[in-house]
């Protein structure tokens, strides 16, 4: 599975995005395609996204912790390592 979550994509990348993906919201696109495929859209996003795109990529592993997050550019959440665990941050608001 891979989800990706953008900032803002430029229109052709959009256009392709909602070839592969389901896109149940603005710029967040879902979709079961299988590893070799998901490689090959990262790819292409990471050679057709400018940084301000803004893009946050998440794919399915066979493996512990069964999913790898790449970035491209800035996003809104913050993305960290912990003992090769990659978590988002998230921060708390005052109540």
């Amino acid at each position: 599975m891979l989800v990706v979550l953008a900032n803002d994509l430029p229109p052709a990348v959009r256009g392709r995005m909602k070839l592969w993906f389901t896109e149940p919201r603005a710029n967040v696109f879902v979709s079961g395609i299988k590893d070799s495929v998901a490689l090959t859209v990262i790819d292409y996003l990471q050679k057709h996204c400018p940084p301000e795109s803004g893009v946050m990529i998440f794919r399915s592993l066979p493996k512990a912790p069964g999913y790898e997050i790449q970035t491209i550019g800035p996003t809104r959440k913050m993305l960290i390592e912990i003992s090769g665990l990659q978590l988002i941050v998230e921060t708390l608001k005052n109540q």
